[in-house]
């Protein structure tokens, strides 16, 4: 029987997750494997490329197994990862990216802010290629991350004899292909997808990295193609071994972890002659998780202050992406939680009842609504605010500098208290996402619909109130697992299942179930606490001035 089945393999910030779909988009099964974070300094974060690599091996063999199927069912294999930097030698081996040395730690994730003068640096450059990124770099992205290893450990800039994204290592690995994804270079190196030979030679020489323009961009990449485009003879058979899969198996040009959760999710409900700019551009595709994206696509590129892109065919082909961001979302709110007196115990109340401790959160608050008698629970925070930024600002302020604060502290640390304040985050969370809606929208954009996906769309919280905020109707897909399903879309395209990104969209996505927003007096409450909201970010600034700054 020919092989029919398609994987997706994904790698987050602390795991690698692998998923076996149909040609229609059922998941027949999954698993999941951890992967090791170092943090050796404030505000740095590294992973291991191969404790990475491990790790896919030991989740595709899980969900070959929970699926109940062979490894000859495979016929095609689509990868996906955050926008983190691996740095290898001429044999392929690990070079150290970390202050300790440590040749392990190889692999600069896309958290990591080490590079923030770096980023500024570039920014006071004003080189036209900015005006592609928002016109802001951020230190999340590749060349103010190439520039600080330049400057701060030359002995790995030396021996580097490739630098690459996550999901283009991925793909290295399992084919010995040096093909780069269209996704990752566009979006996160500066490479110019609309334009021929999409380097701008002039841009990396104005910023100190002109030895890899001399090298005719040879260790960042040479050979460009778009996602889900086959790379090499797909599978060697190395990589078969270590994966558990059949020699030869299709591979396709990888994506970064949040564009496949647009492709799994933006197509939900929608014929594939349906999937262009005008059924599109009233749709942001919201994938959650320890940060969120927020990506919209266009028939022309919008430039909008701030926000990232517009980047050509980066997503979808064809079209202009437009990508803002939350640099802490999932992180935020768990940092809240947790660094609360009372989490330990209410966390070791959740074990003991078998429930999560966000459960909990969520039931005291209806508890709590009932007690102080308020109209809708998201008024319980009428004074209780709370500004985002506590790791910056990815958009639309586009300032790593930016810092968190909550206003409306009491005197106590009881779980009524951590329940508002965990209440409060979110809150803030969704109108950090209004503030980016808000900015598209002006833009050109008609964004009446979130197409949701990641880890907050399984709180029924989170989503009640990014519906109440945004004033968006939240469509959820069929199929949760919505990144994994993107990444094995582009396994069947490589495969020839599908013949575009666009049919695969349409033929493997579906849509699940719909959240409207309230309106009335929760509109109005809204309002008031976004005009609170933009007031945290302006007294903030006030106070940098007061002191100096």
């Amino acid at each position: 029987m020919a092989p029919k089945l398609y994987l997706g393999i994904d790698v987050g910030t602390g795991s690698a997750r692998a998923g076996i779909f149909t040609a229609t988009g059922r998941m027949l099964g999954h698993a999941t494997q951890p992967i090791k974070l170092w943090r050796p300094a404030p505000d740095f974060a590294e992973h291991s490329s191969a404790d990475i690599w491990a790790a896919c091996g030991r989740a595709v063999r899980g969900a070959l197994k929970n699926a109940r199927v062979s490894p000859d069912a495979i016929a095609g294999i689509g990868f996906d990862a955050t926008c983190s930097l691996v740095v290898l030698d001429t044999k392929d081996r690990p070079v150290s990216v970390s202050p300790t040395g440590r040749a392990a730690q190889n692999v600069i994730v896309w958290m990591d802010h080490r590079a923030l003068p770096q980023a500024a640096a570039i920014n006071r450059t004003h080189h036209p290629v900015l005006r592609y990124v928002g016109g802001v770099i951020s230190p999340e992205m590749q060349t103010p991350k190439l520039l600080w290893l330049k400057q701060n450990l030359p002995a790995t800039w030396r021996r580097a004899a490739r630098f690459l994204d996550l999901p283009d290592f991925l793909t290295y690995r399992a084919t010995s292909d040096d093909t780069r994804s269209l996704c990752t270079t566009v979006c996160k190196w500066t490479y110019l997808g609309h334009r021929r030979g999409g380097w701008d030679e002039s841009y990396f020489k104005r910023i100190g990295l002109g030895d890899l323009a001399a090298e005719k961009f040879r260790r960042i990449g040479q050979k460009v193609a778009p996602m889900g485009a086959p790379v090499g003879r797909g599978l060697t058979a190395r990589a078969a071994t270590e994966l558990g899969l059949r020699t030869g198996t299709a591979v396709g040009v990888g994506i970064i972890d949040a564009h496949a959760g647009g492709l799994g999710v933006l197509g939900a409900g929608l014929r594939s002659s349906a999937i262009g700019a005008a059924t599109l551009e009233r749709r942001l595709a919201l994938i959650g998780g320890t940060s969120s994206c927020h990506m919209a696509v266009s028939a022309r590129p919008r430039f909008i202050p701030g926000i990232w892109g517009p980047y050509f065919s980066a997503m979808v082909p064809g079209l202009w992406l437009t990508e803002g961001g939350q640099s802490a979302t999932g992180a935020l709110i768990d940092h809240v939680i947790f660094s609360h007196a009372a989490a330990a115990p209410l966390a070791a109340e959740a074990k003991k009842a078998g429930r999560t401790i966000y459960e909990l959160l969520n039931t005291r608050l209806d508890a709590l609504a009932q007690m102080h008698g308020v109209r809708f629970p998201g008024e319980l925070t009428r004074h209780l605010h709370v500004q985002p930024d506590f790791h910056g600002n990815r958009s639309p302020r586009a300032d790593p500098t930016l810092r968190g604060a909550m206003s409306g502290l009491a005197l106590s640390a009881t779980v009524d208290d951590l329940a508002l304040q965990y209440l409060a985050a979110v809150q803030a969370v969704a109108h950090g996402t209004r503030h980016i809606i808000d900015a598209m929208n002006r833009r050109g954009y008609r964004i009446d619909t979130l197409s949701a996906c990641g880890g907050g769309t399984k709180n029924p919280v989170f989503l009640r109130e990014h519906a109440d905020i945004t004033g968006c109707a939240i469509v959820l897909p069929r199929e949760p697992e919505a990144v994994l399903l993107g990444s094995a879309m582009l396994g069947a395209v490589a495969a020839g299942r599908h013949a575009s990104v666009a049919t695969a969209m349409a033929a493997m996505s579906a849509a699940g179930r719909t959240l409207r927003p309230a309106k009335g007096k929760v509109r109005a409450f809204h309002a008031r606490k976004h005009q609170v909201f933009h007031r945290l970010h302006a007294d903030f600034l006030a106070y940098r001035k007061i002191m100096g700054e």
